[in-house]
């Protein structure tokens, strides 16, 4: 597993959606309710547990009419500006995201060609535009973690 979440991005995704971050045994648990909005969520993170046969990061997401799990994540990228966090996975060239809104909203994008974040957007479909859109904020940290890859397999040889 190359992504391990540490006590600080706990801090940082409690300072991003407003809320505390709750131990609850195996997991951090933030509750998202505006005060001003009927929205609420609660996002678990499960860091570094068994999942199958390996270990990796598992992200749940419970709302009033949704249960939404992002297995393997490899990362995350907050947004202040869209108030978001997105929550990410990749493998062989297909990546999913799971965004959670300070509002309370989220959105889950799965299996999207992690090409289409770099094209041209104009040549997308509107039902595909979006997602690439929504996961296009990724991208630095796609390329970081490529970066990190590459210099790893090097030191290897």
């Amino acid at each position: 597993m190359s992504f391990e979440f540490k006590q600080s991005d706990f801090k940082k995704l409690a300072k991003a959606l407003g809320v505390p971050a709750k131990q609850m045994g195996n997991n951090i648990r933030f509750v998202v309710k505006p005060k001003d909005q009927q929205r609420k969520l609660a996002l678990e993170i499960y860091p570094n547990i068994s999942i199958g046969n390996t270990r990796g990061n598992l992200i749940s997401v419970y709302t009033p009419t949704a249960h939404l799990q992002l297995h393997f994540c490899s990362g995350f990228v907050i947004s202040e500006l869209m108030n978001e966090v997105t929550f990410i996975g990749e493998d062989d060239g297909k990546m999913s995201g799971l965004i959670i809104e300070k509002e309370g909203g989220c959105s889950l994008y799965a299996n999207v060609d992690r090409k289409i974040l770099s094209g041209d957007f104009t040549k997308l479909g509107p039902q595909i535009m979006l997602s690439g859109i929504a996961l296009s904020l990724t991208e630095p940290l796609l390329e970081e973690k490529k970066t990190s890859e590459t210099k790893s397999k090097k030191n290897k040889k």
